[in-house]
This record gives C-alpha cells, structure tokens and sequence, in this order.
C-alpha cells in the first residue's frame, strides 16, 4: 500500500470521527432513522447546580466519637450512605464529597435539580438507627412511687366501711342483702356477692387461700377483712364438694374497691453489644408464615454475621432486643445460636411500613453524627441564563481565534479552524457520552472556563508549529518538508506544556473540591483532546491536502515579500 494511500486512509478516518462527534454533539438530534434518533435523544450533558440550578448543602461532621485512625474510614462510609439516600432520592449526578475546614471536617451536597430543600435535607438526615442489645446482667430496681394523699384517705374509708359491714354480719345481719346495697363487684353483686362453685386458682392468692387453707367451715363468714390488689373483701363460704385437685367451694363476697398504683411494666435494661445497622448487608420485606403479616428480613455482613452468632450464642435463653430509632421493637428471646447472619425484625407493621423501613435499612445508617451549617438554593431561572452566557461567550471566543488564525496563518489557519470546530465537536460528545458512564461528566460554570482555556492551549500548539513550519519555509524548504520539520521542531515544547497543565489539573482534581475540582477535570480532558486534534488531526489533514499544487503558492502560508526577502539572503 502506497504512502499516499495510507494518508487518505486516515484522512477519512478523521472525517468519520468528525461526523460522528458532530452527530452526538447536535443539539437537535436526528429524527431518522428512528432507532437512532431514540438512541442520540438519550445523550445529554449533566449540568451543574449553578447551570439548571438546585441546592448546595454544608455539613459539619462531628467525629469526635471515631478513633483518629479510623477518621478517614468513617469519612468514606458517610459519603457512601449519603449517596445511596440521594440516588433513592432520584436526584441525578449529585456531588457529594468531604473536605476539611481548618479543624473541622466538612460534607458538602450539592443536589442539581431539586427545588424542595427540606424535602432534601429531611431525606439526608433522616437515617434509621438500628441497634442490638443484650439484657444487662444487673437489672435497675423498679421505681417505687406513692399513692396521693387523696388515695390514701379513699383507701382508708373503704376499709373502715368494711369492717363496719363485716360487725353488722356478725351481729346477724343479712349477708346477700348487705352485698347488694355495698359491693363494688359488678359481677357479683346483683347475685348478693355470690360468686358459684369455683376451683384453686380462679381468685387471686390472698382470696383463695381463705378459701381453700384456712379453717373456715361452711356458712362461717372470715372473721377478718382480707385485701387484694383489687381492694378489701367480706368472704362467706357457703359450702364445698370434691377432694384434693377436684374441690371447689362456693363462696360469697362483698368487695369495697380500693386506689392502687398503675401497673406499669418494668422495662429490662439492655446493654449495648456493638452489633448495628452499618453491619447490614441487606433487608427486605417478608411475611409471617402463619399469620401473613409483614415483616423486616436482615442479612448481616461478614463481621455482623460473626457478631451475631458470638452475640445468640451467649444469651440462649434471654433476650436480644431490637432498638430502632432509640425505641425497642422487637425483644425475642434466642432460642439457639444463628449463625447464618440473618434475622427478623417483627411488630405491628403495615405493608407500607415496612418496605419504608426495609428501604430505610438498605440506605444505611450515618457512621457519625452530621449538622447543617451551611445552605444556598440556587434557582433554575438563573442557572439557564449562566447557561446561555457562557454558552454565548464560548462560541464568541472561539470564532475570534478561528479568525485571527486564518488571518494570520492563512491557509495553516484555516486548517486549524478545521481541527478547532472538530475538537469543539469531540468534547461536546464527550461530555454526553460521559452521561451514561460510571464516570459521568457534570458541566458546571467553572468547567465551561476550563474548556475554553484548552480551547486557547489547542490554537497555542497550532502556533508553534506554524511557526516553526513558516520558519522552515523562509529557508528554502519544500512546504511538505517544512511541516515535518515544524512538527518535528515544536512537539517538546507542546509536550512539556501540556504535562505541566495536566500535572497543575490532576493536582487541583486531587485537592480541589467544587467548582475548583470541576474546572480542572475540564480542562484535562482538553488538554488531551486538544493534543490529539493539534498533533495528530491537523497533522494527517495537512499531509493530506498540502501537495505540489501549494509548492507554487506558498503565499497561502507566508507572505510573498517574506519569502523574497528571504530568498535573496
């Protein structure tokens, strides 16, 4: 294969990828075929907060709490919570990253596109705590408490009203007629306080044992007011049958109520064990194999499900409670070790309730604490202008440059402006390309300046080799071996440049946060892809137009008074 031909091969190759950049880049897709018309309308640019506007959000980040060893990690794991609550959220290209102000470590969210920020700030902050504890080994005494004063003097009346019925029953008064007019057991009362043949056990202790192990004969009353938790009883036993486990005894009795301290059960004290939500690995919705209702299914991670079996392991036989939020929901008592790492967390959800929680799970919980100092909503109406100015001074700058170069270079200029509007047409469809990869490309204000400054570094290449080129031709040399040489002459100089501008942008991405870090990823892609469009595309269309056809009008390139002047030297 000729020489020739190789050039034109690649020749046509750079007209492919110009028209297949200008493609993707379009602002107005093709419609036909359909096919890719569908597939180009799905390639847009991810715009920045400033540029379609939304909510930039500061966090101070307290990890006072965090070994300083592991301050990084926690760092790390609170970005990647952050980032699962906000893509749930359904916001695109969110940047959230962390940063250090003087002492302080810092979060900053920015959520382009959202315009309700509590909604925003609720969904960040928002994060279930899910803790398991153990029963401590000491439980705390319950907390006694007193009745009123007024309770007492209550209490105090009915029972000296019980002791005076209990008089007037023995000095023969009618026992049935005295239970209905005074008794306060509304089931037995209308029965004149009889309460029928019943077993050991029905009544409470202190009843039953009148009944049942004291010396009261049949048709004896107990000489003495028994109390209860339910107040002050009269008993009369009327008569017994049966032996041992089989007797019962039928019985009668007034009952004067009595004010009693609300029975509040005493909750068991847990212990922290360590084990919480940042061990999950999975929850999902499951329901109750017998009942049908709802419920929380979890899978722990490697080292929850090793903490978990250590955890059951030691406590068969108690309880495990589930806190959530602080509040404990479930406190089963484990039965054997589980060491698979799974387990369920039951209550009285509803369908709904429990994918909120299952879903609430699954983004995580927040390794430390966080607290808003900082917040700016940007509107959209605002960001469309910022849009359109900058859009409006990129396209202004670079048709002053293409100018200048074919007013100044001529034909080596026009070429450039060739290479120039194909560069222009690579980065637009990078940067939509860019959108349907895990290294998406968000175009902000800043990275609007830095494309433009490569625009600038693209034409800067371009000057050195013409100028070098021009310097090649005012010696004599044939135009196709100028360019070579200029080429040849100006590439360290391009070369050292271009490394400095990307060593100074890799330095910014790494440091930089924001607007600073977008900018400087900007401009190393431009840097890159001006190299390429000023080395190698302008170099192939140069080799292949320039032929003997210029050799006679090198005044395309230089002026004819300057190759004069030159040759008669």
């Amino acid at each position: 294969m000729s020489i020739r031909r190789k050039i034109w091969i690649k020749f046509c190759l750079v007209l492919i990828l110009f028209l297949t950049a200008a493609l993707i880049a379009c602002p107005k897709p093709i419609q036909k075929p359909a096919w890719l018309g569908n597939f180009l309308s799905r390639l847009k640019i991810n715009l920045g907060l400033d540029l379609q506007g939304g909510i930039h959000l500061i966090y101070k980040v307290d990890t006072s709490g965090v070994e300083s060893g592991k301050v990084q990690d926690a760092l790390n794991g609170l970005q990647d919570v952050i980032e699962r609550r906000v893509n749930a959220f359904g916001v695109a290209e969110p940047l959230i990253e962390t940063s250090k102000s003087g002492g302080e470590q810092r979060l900053i969210v920015e959520l382009a596109g959202v315009k309700d920020i509590e909604a925003a700030k609720a969904m960040i902050k928002e994060t279930p705590f899910l803790e398991f504890k153990k029963l401590a080994e000491q439980q705390p005494p319950a907390e006694q408490s007193q009745l009123s004063e007024e309770d007492k003097k209550f209490n105090y009346e009915q029972k000296k009203k019980a002791e005076d019925l209990l008089k007037q029953i023995q000095g023969g008064a009618d026992f049935a007629e005295l239970a209905k007019q005074n008794s306060e057991d509304p089931g037995s009362k209308d029965q004149g306080g009889d309460l029928g043949f019943v077993k050991r056990e029905t009544f409470v202790p202190e009843f039953d044992k009148v009944l049942f192990d004291s010396d009261l004969q049949s048709g004896q009353v107990y000489p003495q007011i028994v109390e209860s938790q339910f107040g002050y009883h009269i008993i009369k036993k009327l008569k017994e049958r049966g032996d041992g486990d089989d007797k019962e005894v039928h019985a009668q009795h007034i009952l004067l109520t009595k004010k009693t301290l609300p029975i509040e059960p005493q909750m068991p004290a847990f212990i922290e064990t360590g084990l919480t939500g940042k061990n999950l690995k999975r929850a999902d919705v499951q329901f109750m194999s017998q009942s049908g209702k709802p419920e929380v299914g979890i899978e722990f991670d490697s080292e929850g499900a090793k903490n978990f079996a250590q955890l059951t392991k030691e406590n068969i036989g108690k309880q495990i409670a589930i806190f959530l939020d602080g509040q404990v929901i479930s406190a089963p008592t484990v039965q054997t070790e589980i060491t698979d790492g799974k387990a369920v967390i039951t209550g009285n959800f509803s369908l709904d309730e429990a994918k909120k929680l299952a879903q609430r799970l699954n983004e995580g919980a927040l390794p430390v604490p966080i607290t808003l100092i900082g917040q700016q909503s940007v509107e959209a109406s605002l960001g469309k202008i910022s849009l359109e100015k900058s859009l409006k001074a990129g396209a202004i700058g670079i048709v002053l440059v293409m100018i200048f170069m074919i007013f100044y270079y001529r034909f080596l200029g026009l070429v450039a402006s060739a290479a120039l509007i194909i560069y222009t047409s690579i980065m637009v469809a990078l940067f939509k390309i860019s959108a349907g990869t895990p290294w998406s490309i968000t175009l902000t204000l800043a990275g609007i300046a830095g494309f433009i400054l490569s625009v600038g570094m693209a034409v800067d290449a371009n000057i050195l080799i013409f100028e070098r080129t021009k310097e090649e031709i005012r010696k004599g040399r044939s135009l196709a071996g100028a360019i070579d040489e200029g080429f040849h002459r100006a590439w360290p100089s391009i070369r050292d440049s271009n490394i400095s501008t990307m060593i100074t942008s890799l330095i910014l991405i790494w440091f930089g946060t924001g607007f600073v870090k977008g900018f400087a990823v900007t401009l190393l892609i431009g840097v890159l892809v001006s190299m390429f469009t000023a080395i190698v595309l302008v170099r192939t269309i140069l080799s292949a137009v320039v032929g003997e056809w210029v050799e006679g009008r090198k005044e395309l390139i230089i002026a004819k008074e300057k190759i004069i002047e030159d040759e008669s030297h």
